[in-house]
């Protein structure tokens, strides 16, 4: 490659993620939630309670398929199901204290074990490529993929 020439950004982060979730597997194990439990437990940690459609949507899951992962989590205390006020035959999901507790734990762990990867990074490269990911992360679906594309 010349260069002004880079790899696609599908190419470089890929792999990246990959590895990643490698490295959180058995943190996560550790805590007793599965990749789609934890994705659960952040993204109600960041906002008020969603109904299970709007979840499995944020989250990039099948809303049929997430249901084995709400009940486990409902079951074991980590979050609740209430009926929304708005359209009772609906549920509004939310984390429980023990969900919030777990969900903490498990990011901090995860965090740690990333302090040595972005390590490799100098303050200034470390600072730009995080704000540079949560800037592109934070981006609607719409906006990367076009309005009639379908992802």
């Amino acid at each position: 490659m010349g260069e002004t020439e880079r790899a696609d950004l599908a190419a470089m982060i890929v792999p990246l993620m990959r590895a990643l979730m490698v490295v959180e597997r058995p943190v996560l194990e550790a805590h007793g939630v599965s990749m789609w439990g934890y994705s659960v437990l952040v993204t109600l940690g960041r906002g008020p309670a969603r109904r299970q459609g709007m979840l499995a949507e944020e989250i990039g899951a099948d809303k049929t398929r997430i249901i084995p992962v709400l009940d486990d989590l409902q079951e074991r205390g980590l979050i609740e199901r209430r009926p929304d006020p708005a359209d009772r035959r609906a549920r509004l999901l939310a984390l429980t204290p023990e969900g919030r507790a777990v969900r903490d734990a498990a990011q901090a762990d995860i965090q740690a074990k990333e302090e040595k990867l972005l390590g490799r990074l100098s303050a200034a490269d470390r600072r730009g490529f995080l704000n540079a990911l949560t800037t592109l992360a934070a981006l609607p679906l719409e906006e990367i993929v076009g309005e009639s594309a379908t992802p």
